[in-house]
This record gives C-alpha cells, structure tokens and sequence, in this order.
C-alpha cells in the first residue's frame, strides 16, 4: 500500500470531531529518509530517529491540511506510516443569547452621559433576519454593511441627524417580538456636539460620509 493510501487509510478511522493528529513516517535508510525529509517539507518534519519522521496533520489550521498532505504523501516512494496522537476539536461554548432591546440598552449604557451623536450596527445571526428587519427597522433608515449580515445607522440624542434612541429601542423591540436575533454595537460615538446651520456631524469611513 503507498504511503498516501496509508494516510487515507488512517484518515477513514479518525473520528469526525478530530482537529489535529501527530504521524510517524518509518523510511527504509537514512538517504530514503533525507528525501521524504525535503518531499514533505511543508508539513515541517522532524527526525526522531535515523531512518524515521514525525509531522502533524491538522483541521484547525494550526498545520498542513489533510488533502495538501495527502498531495505530497504521494512523492513518497516507500514507508510505513502510522499515528503517533491526536486532538479533537474543542466544543463550541454555548451562545448567551440575549435579546436586541437587551444588547441596544448595554451599548447605551457604555456611552458617556453626554453622548450626543453615534454610529451603530446590529449584526444578525443569520442573513434570513435581513429583509425582515429592515421593514422593522424602517425609523432607523438602516443600511446593509455589504454582504454582511448586518445593518449600520445613526442615532442622535438631542437633536441632529439620526434616529432618537427610544426609537431605535421600539424597532428592536419589534424584531425581538418577531424572535429576531443578533447584536447591536456602538461603532463611534460623539459627545456634545453642537449644531450650527448643519444636521450634526458626520463620519468619514472609507471615503464615504455618513
């Protein structure tokens, strides 16, 4: 059996949550040994003994990959192949899921007192969310961070350019009516602006005003 069957071999058993495996490369001699070396630098392998290599394997990113492995295992005239160890893939911590109103009431809440004029966006869990809530979130005059799942706005405190706070605070009531979930982040904020002969400041983020 070649070498890459070995690996594929190998691979079939390995179960579905593995992230990361450690294996070992017996060559027939030393000159064997110093080629398989250079046709399988890639996956940074080391001597562990004179006519033996060990190189990792990983899901994660954290080394090369197993089809690119599988690609270079082929170079490999003769071998014994065999796994050394593996690592399986960390559990997803579970999400707190709170709810829009609660997550806008945080990010107010982080502002200063004097706050007058921010920069927001509410980022949706799933892109399923968008076209709905943008029929919610009409009072905001949302607009859609390219294919993101999210929308950015404005908000003004006093006065100005932006949807008024208790506002916003109603439209993402109405998407948590609607169990629409996501997160709302303030992106920049001003404090105590003043207007003169204007409607408020604006931003300047990659050459677009807003």
């Amino acid at each position: 059996m070649s070498v890459a069957d070995q690996w594929n071999a190998i691979g079939s058993k390995l179960p579905e949550t593995w992230a990361r495996v450690s294996l070992r490369l017996e060559l027939p001699d030393r000159h064997a040994t110093d080629r398989a070396a250079a046709q399988l630098a890639p996956t940074g392998p080391y001597r562990i003994e004179p006519a033996a290599l060990q190189f990792f394997v990983a899901r994660d990113g954290s080394a090369l990959g197993p089809d690119a492995v599988t690609r270079l295992l082929r170079r490999v005239d003769s071998g014994s192949l065999s796994l050394t160890g593996s690592q399986a893939a960390p559990e997803p911590m579970p999400r707190e899921e709170t709810s829009l109103v609660a997550s806008w009431d945080a990010a107010l809440a982080s502002l200063p007192a004097d706050w007058s004029d921010a920069y927001g966006e509410i980022e949706f869990t799933s892109t399923d969310y968008i076209e709905r809530a943008a029929v919610l979130c009409i009072q905001m005059n949302p607009r859609r961070d390219g294919t993101r799942a999210a929308f950015r706005f404005r908000t003004a405190r006093k006065a100005g350019y932006g949807v008024a706070p208790e506002m916003a605070r109603r439209c993402l009531e109405r998407c948590d009516e609607e169990s629409i979930r996501g997160t709302v982040t303030i992106l920049r904020a001003l404090s105590d602006t003043s207007l003169v002969a204007t409607q408020g400041p604006v931003w300047l983020l990659s050459g677009q005003t807003i």
